[in-house]
């Protein structure tokens, strides 16, 4: 057994961001065990995605159509994975941890008789053993726990979108794109998708956004995240929040960052009275700088901030938001 394989995800868009992230991920696993890199690409058509897959680290594109593959359904992707991976025999599978993901990588690890890492932020390989070494969060984000892979077989990884950042596209690149063959039809479809309900979103996605202003708790209702937004419009960001400041209906879920959240890693993330529980750090820690304005000078967010603020919001905001204001006019 040797090489690694991705289970490839693709949007409307083409290749999801979180395949872009697992294949550098896998590029770098690569270099240290001196295997190749294989992405499985599912869908009902695959086209210009396996170029794309070979141009961000792959060495081989496996292009796995069917009809059964249209959508997200659990049972069609986990068949056609397993299909693939029984062919290449990967030393190490890696699988995103997005809703189809979090479902499939368990259950092939199950079919494979493997053991499996999940929601790791963190994947290496260990020099003495050149087995797999992850770290993930555990007890409720409140600590990290590094893991180990014993044995021989493969390894079923399954990584957190969000905390590996993917290599710039690079067409100068070569490698081999293939048909792959999956064996699939009814009997294998044990639920069925009734419905999407889609939700319409302005402005840039909370998950791709290069900027984040998120309150919390601290805002003391929802009124307060009308200035936010214009804070974050200003700033051309995506506004976020606290899960407290989400449980409270004050905002959406949509909009919630942590553990339970999105995980973002903006270049800047801007906190408005957001203590810095350790569960919301778990959604927010690898963003580039990290702004807190709170008036608790204790504050666990102070501990992470490359800047801080301690005051009350209500009179930092308005000052903050002039001076920006000030700025773009000029």
């Amino acid at each position: 057994m040797q090489g690694i394989l991705v289970l490839g995800e693709l949007d409307q868009r083409g290749l999801a961001g979180v395949t872009g992230e697992l294949l550098s991920l896998a590029r770098s696993l690569a270099d240290e065990t001196g295997g190749e890199v294989s992405v499985s690409l599912q869908g009902a058509s695959v086209g210009s995605e396996a170029d794309d897959a070979i141009s961000m680290g792959a060495d081989t594109a496996y292009k796995v159509e069917s009809p059964f593959l249209s959508e997200p359904q659990i049972d069609a992707h986990l068949s056609a994975l397993e299909q693939v991976a029984r062919q290449i025999e990967p030393s190490i599978i890696l699988v995103g941890r997005t809703p189809l993901g979090r479902d499939v990588g368990p259950r092939l690890a199950f079919r494979l008789g493997a053991a499996v890492a999940q929601d790791c932020v963190e994947v290496s390989v260990n020099s003495d053993t050149g087995r797999v070494k992850a770290t993930r969060p555990v007890y409720g984000g409140n600590a990290m726990a590094s893991v180990s892979f014993t044995g021989d077989g493969v390894q079923v990884v399954i990584v957190r979108p969000k905390t590996i950042e993917a290599n710039e596209p690079d067409s100068a690149r070569t490698g081999s794109v293939e048909e792959f063959s999956a064996e699939l039809d009814e009997s294998v479809i044990k639920a069925r998708l009734v419905e999407t309900v889609s939700q319409e979103a302005e402005g840039v996605r909370l998950e791709d956004a290069g900027i984040v202003v998120s309150g919390g708790r601290g805002l003391g209702g929802p009124e307060p995240f009308e200035q936010l937004q214009t804070l974050s419009d200003l700033l051309g960001g995506a506004l976020g929040a606290s899960r407290a400041a989400c449980d409270a209906g004050w905002i959406d879920h949509s909009h919630q960052v942590g553990l339970t959240g999105k995980t973002i890693t903006p270049d800047l993330y801007i906190t408005i009275g957001i203590s810095g529980a350790s569960q919301h750090m778990a959604g927010c820690s690898a963003s580039k700088n990290i702004v807190a304005i709170n008036r608790d000078e204790d504050a666990n967010i102070f501990k992470s901030a490359t800047y801080g603020v301690v005051g009350d919001w209500n009179k930092v905001l308005p000052s903050f938001m002039e001076t920006l204001r000030e700025l773009r006019d000029d």
